[in-house]
């Protein structure tokens, strides 16, 4: 018995190709460059609105990209080049969905197929799109792109309202169905964004005294968006804003700014004095603690820190606690000695927060209110912002002119250590740098003596 799927009818592909059109000659001598879609023996031509004079094309050549000859003056070569791909690129999607379609169709409906793509294309507007693309990491369990494509939304949507001149996006828990309501009624379509949109932005972003790192995140975010929508058949591709190569200076280019840190760290009489405060309010107490013990312990991320439970401490407070934790952004496993002032914060804490092993060392988390991995992002993200604000107050009160965070103290730990005559290799390593599937394998044997004392030129 025949498969009932199976038909007798297989549709062919319509074929798609850029054609030098000397039939026709236009008043400065030049021939017109047109799309050719050929199906089924019979043609139909479309105007790309392209033409070149027939000393720059070689007949001798088939693809367009070898006949244009490259006496033709650049960067305008390689602009031609480009425009003519993308012209092929739109009707040859068409055809391949008709041919995937498997149904009749001739060279006339190819080109209709690619116009409703197009007009597909302008209902598909920006914010609501960077909402969906949060969205869907935050069903996949990337919270940390859901954040990210999420805050970019926001803050389009905050200079979007400032150039239509229209009331802010509302903004807050709770805002959802407002917001939504807001964006449908004043969202852009995505070809809006060319290179004067960037410009504009960026302008805008920088009057609030934004940090060049900030700006290179949120222009590659605002990338990586534009990207994927091309890639979705959501966008033009000529419609796209960013400089792709060297040629392309005429567009906006995400590399110009300085994302180099500034090396920041403190001195040891520094530390001293800060160990010396008493505060007397809890929560700048935490941080404190926070940044005093990312110290200690080999400049530990918050985000792990945070996250640590009193399962990874091992040992007694008699014959010495060990800490075993994985790095939540690599997976690196480290195992270190807990140094006399690290220990004596833990020690602190133990009566408020100890329930059992799973519960966690610091008062960041909660197991019972914090449970999935979108509040846990939250939570780490909204005490990350206190305990940095807290440690520019006590870093004033300790006279440290540089302003506190958490980073300050990682970077504290790796240059108190250089200054103690350890090898850059053996802090490398205690950080987490470089390679760190070499690193987890090599801790296990490294991390009890040498990395032991390698820790003991922090005291």
């Amino acid at each position: 018995m025949a498969n009932s799927k199976t038909t007798e009818h297989k549709e062919g592909k319509a074929t798609v190709r850029i054609v030098y059109f000397t039939s026709k000659t236009l008043a400065d001598g030049s021939h017109p460059l047109l799309v050719c879609i050929t199906k089924d023996r019979k043609r139909k031509y479309l105007a790309t609105g392209q033409a070149l004079l027939p000393k720059y094309w070689n007949a001798e050549k088939s693809n367009y990209r070898d006949a244009i000859r490259k006496s033709y003056p650049e960067p305008q070569r390689d602009k031609l080049i480009t425009k003519l791909a993308e012209w092929e690129a739109k009707y040859s999607g068409a055809a391949d969905t008709l041919a995937e379609a498997d149904e009749q169709h001739d060279a006339p409906a190819v080109a209709a197929k690619a116009i409703e793509s197009r007009k597909a294309q302008r209902r598909v507007k920006l914010l609501a799109y960077c909402y969906e693309l949060s969205e869907g990491y935050t069903k996949t369990g990337q919270t940390g792109n859901a954040i990210v494509y999420r805050d970019l939304a926001n803050q389009l949507a905050k200079f979007v309202a400032a150039e239509a001149d229209v009331t802010p996006p509302p903004s807050g828990r709770g805002k959802g169905q407002e917001l939504a309501a807001w964006v449908s009624q004043h969202d852009i379509t995505l070809d809006r964004v060319n290179v004067n949109f960037c410009r504009e932005w960026e302008a805008t972003l920088r009057a609030t005294g934004i940090r060049e790192i900030t700006l290179s995140l949120r222009f590659r975010t605002l990338r990586a968006v534009l990207n994927q929508a091309i890639a979705a058949g959501l966008m033009k591709a000529e419609s796209y804003p960013f400089a792709r190569t060297v040629a392309e200076k005429h567009k906006f280019t995400v590399g110009k700014f300085d994302v180099s840190t500034a090396k920041r760290a403190i001195s040891r009489e520094e530390l001293r004095r800060l160990e010396a405060l008493e505060p007397t309010k809890e929560r700048q107490q935490l941080a404190k603690d926070v940044f005093l013990f990312g110290f200690y312990c080999g400049g530990i991320n918050f985000v792990d820190l945070g996250q640590l439970r009193w399962k990874d401490l091992a040992g007694t407070e008699e014959t010495g606690l060990r800490l075993n934790y994985t790095r939540q952004k690599t997976g690196g496993k480290f195992s270190l000695k807990l140094l006399a002032p690290a220990a004596a914060i833990v020690a602190k804490y133990r009566p408020f927060t100890y329930a059992g092993p799973e519960s966690y060392v610091f008062p960041v988390l909660d197991t019972a209110k914090h449970q999935t991995p979108q509040q846990v992002k939250n939570r780490l993200h909204k005490v990350l912002g206190q305990v940095n604000e807290d440690l520019k107050i006590l870093g004033q009160a300790a006279a440290i002119a540089t302003p506190l965070t958490t980073y300050v103290a990682r970077h504290s730990f790796a240059t108190t250590l250089k200054l103690s005559g350890a090898a850059t290799g053996q802090i490398s390593q205690a950080m987490g740098h470089k390679s760190e599937a070499v690193t987890a394998v090599y801790l296990d044997s490294f991390a009890s003596e040498v990395m032991d004392n390698l820790f003991d030129g922090l005291l």
